[in-house]
């Protein structure tokens, strides 16, 4: 029990620190509770991994904290006092939340690098944003983020000739040129070989060492890669929160999830 405790409050985020709050939230549609009662912290500089079986809410979770969907009820506030509950989605962007789906959606026309200028562009064209004229800070962020995501010998390339695995690298770099506080990626490794699963690991915890990620992710191999605080949930709510070896030998987790 001791070990428990104190493995719980090496997870716990610090004090004063909260980036996304959660409380209470519930979210019916047509009377099935797809987010019920659910409260959820994670802290600045934090990376979180979120499991659960098909219909566990997950999905849903990440549309209420983007403002693709309205929660029925409870709270979700974003580094400090911001309502999301009263934003839409692009003010939410605009906030500092990036979310990344399990499908990558990259500009395939056009190179590596064109398409993070055209990230960093925000309401620029695309025409404009190909033909604005770069600055030296401009490039030196570019060259930043082609480094992160392990793809400063590809900028040239089409993103059409990209592997699965970089295009998704790709889309997550295209997040950091908004450069959000907090990053929702679903899924990441879906599709990926194990070489690309073993660097995606490591280029998430390079993100999580100046930004919050969440990440909703079903192989347990790669969520023990991450080394992270891991939340199960169940039916709309937490079943069970804590290192990935106390959740996985939850029996409530064993029994709704990792048994089937």
């Amino acid at each position: 029990m001791a070990e428990r405790r104190e493995a719980e409050a090496r997870l716990r985020p610090p004090r004063g620190e909260t980036l996304l709050y959660l409380n209470g939230v519930t979210k019916a549609f047509d009377g099935f509770k797809a987010i019920n009662d659910l409260s959820l912290v994670v802290a600045r500089g934090e990376m979180r991994a979120i499991i659960g079986p098909n219909g566990a809410g997950k999905t849903t979770m990440m549309d209420i904290i983007t403002g693709k969907t309205r929660p029925d009820a409870g709270e979700v506030f974003f580094a400090g006092d911001t309502d999301l509950t009263r934003h839409d989605e692009a003010e939410i962007a605009s906030l500092g939340i990036g979310r990344k789906f399990q499908k990558p959606t990259v500009f395939e026309g056009h190179t590596v690098e064109e398409n993070l200028r055209l990230a960093l562009s925000g309401s620029r064209s695309i025409f404009a944003a190909l033909l604005h004229r770069r600055g030296a800070a401009e490039d030196a962020r570019i060259d930043a983020i082609l480094r992160t995501v392990r793809l400063a010998d590809r900028r040239g390339a089409s993103a059409a000739d990209l592997s699965h695995g970089q295009k998704q690298w790709l889309e997550i770099g295209m997040l950091l040129a908004q450069d959000p506080e907090l990053l929702l990626v679903d899924e990441p490794v879906a599709g990926m070989t194990d070489a690309e699963t073993e660097e995606t690991a490591r280029l998430l915890r390079d993100i999580a060492r100046t930004r919050s990620v969440v990440v909703v992710e079903h192989d347990m191999h790669f969520v023990r890669m991450l080394g992270v605080k891991v939340t199960c949930l169940h039916e709309g709510h937490v079943l069970a929160e804590g290192p990935l070896d106390m959740v996985s030998a939850d029996p409530r987790v064993i029994e709704v999830y990792l048994g089937r």
